[in-house]
């Protein structure tokens, strides 16, 4: 093998070198960017969650994943050298998408994250992350790529995409901002459902959740809540299961695959724990009281 053939493999199977005299330093990366399918799932887990034995809420995901992946739903996972898990990618053609919007043409971004360690925090995996995203739409004739973003939990906000160059083309309360990335800055933008805050009105009597087994967190503390519901409220929850996209469109909120609707109001845009429920509970008796 002559030189050039030797820094082209070290190139290919160690992310980078450096010539220092005559000398060959290689550097390992930290991370491995992988492709999870629904052979390997199992064995890495998704969003923190690992033990498929111990969580439901993992068992639902990776049979949701099963029955999207045929579609085109794809999840990137990002690994560090001791193979942990560190962040993740998730999109889907839009037409799929488990959020109230309009983005059938796009690909679509459902959720991504990076460094459950600090130490894997700002040094670029999520930006290509999102590049392998992006080049996965053009090479499959879309228009481009959308996602929704906000401030606070459970979801990220639009720094990395605007610095990506996506740009923000609506917007939903309180804070939710829909983004895209266009390769054709004439084709029509992608919106949030117009139905989504009419919606609101299906669900004008009582306390209504809406889970979705696309996000493994909206399982966690849905049974505590239901029994604070009743025990402290009085009140019997409808729970709405968010089985299809469909469905997930069909929501009163932005974020698609959870919230809580007291009234006709949605008191929580994102999964909360019991003593968050009781909290807006407390304040929402009390304004009733008056």
């Amino acid at each position: 093998m002559d030189l050039a053939q030797f820094i082209k493999e070290i190139h290919l199977n160690a992310g980078c070198f450096y010539l220092v005299g005559l000398k060959i330093v290689v550097m390992m990366e930290e991370i491995q960017i992988i492709d999870l399918t629904p052979k390997n799932i199992a064995d890495y887990g998704v969003c923190g969650y690992k033990d498929v034995a111990k969580h439901k809420e993992l068992r639902n995901k990776i049979a949701w994943f099963k029955e999207y992946y045929p579609k085109g739903l794809r999840i990137k996972a990002v690994l560090s050298a001791d193979g942990s898990y560190q962040g993740m990618l998730e999109y889907l053609p839009g037409k799929y998408a488990h959020r109230p919007v309009n983005t059938k043409a796009y690909m679509f971004i459902h959720c991504i994250f990076v460094g459950l360690k600090k130490e894997y925090k700002n040094k670029g995996y999520a930006s290509r992350l999102l590049d392998a995203c992006i080049n996965d739409a053009r090479d499959k004739g879309m228009p481009g790529v959308a996602v929704v973003t906000r401030k606070g939990s459970f979801m990220s906000d639009n720094k990395i995409f605007l610095k990506k160059g996506f740009e923000i083309v609506d917007k939903a309360k309180p804070d939710f901002e829909l983004l895209v990335y266009k390769f054709d800055p004439e084709y029509e933008n992608p919106e949030f459902k117009s139905t989504m805050f009419q919606n609101l009105s299906l669900y004008s009597n009582g306390l209504t959740i809406f889970l979705s087994p696309q996000c493994p967190y909206t399982e966690k503390n849905v049974n505590a809540i239901v029994d604070t519901a009743k025990s402290k409220y009085n009140l019997t929850t409808q729970l709405i299961d968010l089985s299809n996209a469909e469905a997930a469109q069909a929501t009163p909120c932005a974020f698609g695959t959870f919230c809580i609707v007291y009234n006709g109001e949605v008191i929580s845009h994102h999964p909360i724990s019991n003593k968050r429920f009781e909290n807006i509970m407390n304040k929402h008796i009390k304004i009733e009281d008056i």
